[in-house]
């Protein structure tokens, strides 16, 4: 068994994979969670600037490691799916800490269906139009959300309909699981 460690752009379809992972009796944790919990206990604006800034300002002060050597804590079960890896720094510490028990999977999508999807959920940190959407892309690739992506063991292209992606999801972790299919 592994922990899986899924990086994506803003959009991509994470939470629907981890929506397909937590029917499956997996754990999740949310690196998002431990960032957005940590801003509100020091009083953060909450939006995705307030949060966004404060991210990053702990990845300077800290490492850009510190939001994974956070979210590790959280990890109870090798049943687990962490969600919202931005960097191959904090790739590095969950194969250390999880003594080399992880797949990265990398979800895909085009920025035009990201923006889309991100306009619809219309979550407090939805980006108002392309310009702030293509400054939050540019923020997480400086993190180095693209070399890790690019390093990923795995990946699900997120193009085409829900139910073709989710079905797409639950055939990876079934593969990811040791099963002889053809998965991610």
């Amino acid at each position: 068994m592994t922990v899986i460690v899924i990086a994506g752009m803003p959009g991509a379809g994470k939470e629907e994979f981890v929506q397909v992972a937590l029917a499956k009796g997996y754990e999740v944790v949310r690196m998002g969670d431990v960032v957005r919990e940590e801003a509100n206990r020091t009083g953060v604006a909450k939006n995705d600037k307030g949060v966004g800034g404060f991210a990053n300002e702990e990845r300077i002060r800290h490492g850009y490691d510190v939001w994974a050597k956070r979210a590790v804590l959280h990890v109870k079960s090798q049943r687990t799916v962490i969600d919202g890896s931005r960097g191959l720094m904090e790739l590095e510490v969950f194969k250390r800490e999880l003594s080399g028990r992880t797949a990265l999977l990398a979800i895909h999508s085009s920025p035009n269906a990201r923006f889309e999807r991100l306009r619809a959920r219309a979550r407090f940190d939805a980006p108002k139009d392309w310009q702030e959407f293509h400054e939050r892309d540019e923020r997480e690739l400086g993190w180095g959300l693209g070399s890790l992506i690019a390093m990923a063991d795995h990946l699900i292209v997120n193009e085409g309909t829900l139910e073709d992606f989710k079905s797409r999801c639950s055939q990876c972790i079934f593969s990811l699981e040791g099963h002889e299919v053809q998965g991610c």
